[in-house]
């Protein structure tokens, strides 16, 4: 799949004021500074359709892109930037879950981790959480230009060995370079398969 066309919409603060439609959803969320708007705007080729920053943690609202008058991209706020207060931390966590959990439109949630580090506490719990109220998710792997093949073959075997100790089977897997354009066509492969299965049922 080529997308042609791709537009913001709006952003909102809360999943009740996100825009009524029949039509899917394919959500990016991950940690602060993950490289979210980046690989956004590496699918759609559009280099500031998402606002990318080097200051961690500025999508606050859940922003929605129409994505060839037939599907949306949406970006989600990144979560567990520690310098947030707690009363924001607790805002935010109500948006995502409020969004995972309430909006019917969501297809599937891509849970964006960079490569480069390891199974953190706070993504192996947040993936625990989509399992456990059976969200849709795939794992996206980001900024694979940045170690070397070998390396980063051994990080995503041993991330999938920690997911197998309870996880019986995982979730579709990517690994993407927003820099070098890798994992693109994978992506919207697949999201162009789910797409045509849908409309199939």
């Amino acid at each position: 799949m080529e997308i042609k066309k791709a537009r913001f919409v709006i952003s909102s603060n809360d999943v009740s004021s996100c825009p009524s439609h029949d039509l899917p959803e394919y959500a990016f969320i991950g940690r602060s500074n993950v490289g979210k708007s980046s690989l956004i705007n590496m699918l759609t080729r559009q280099k500031g359709l998402a606002m990318t920053s080097a200051t961690p943690g500025k999508t606050m609202l859940i922003n929605h892109f129409f994505i060839d008058d037939s599907w949306y991209l949406v970006d989600l706020p990144g979560y567990g930037y520690a310098r947030r207060g707690k009363e924001s931390r607790e805002a935010l966590r109500a948006m995502i879950e409020g969004y995972a959990l309430r909006r019917r439109e969501m297809t599937c949630l891509f849970v964006l981790l960079d490569c480069r580090h390891k199974p953190q506490k706070i993504d192996l719990e947040f993936m625990e959480w989509l399992g456990e109220n059976g969200v849709p998710f795939a794992i996206v792997f980001t900024k694979t230009d940045k170690i070397g093949p070998v390396v980063l073959k051994e990080n995503i075997a041993h991330y999938k060995s920690v997911l197998h100790e309870t996880w019986e089977e995982l979730p579709p897997i990517f690994a993407t370079s927003s820099e070098k354009g890798l994992g693109r066509e994978e992506l919207l492969d697949y999201i162009d398969r789910v797409n045509k299965s849908l409309k199939e049922d």
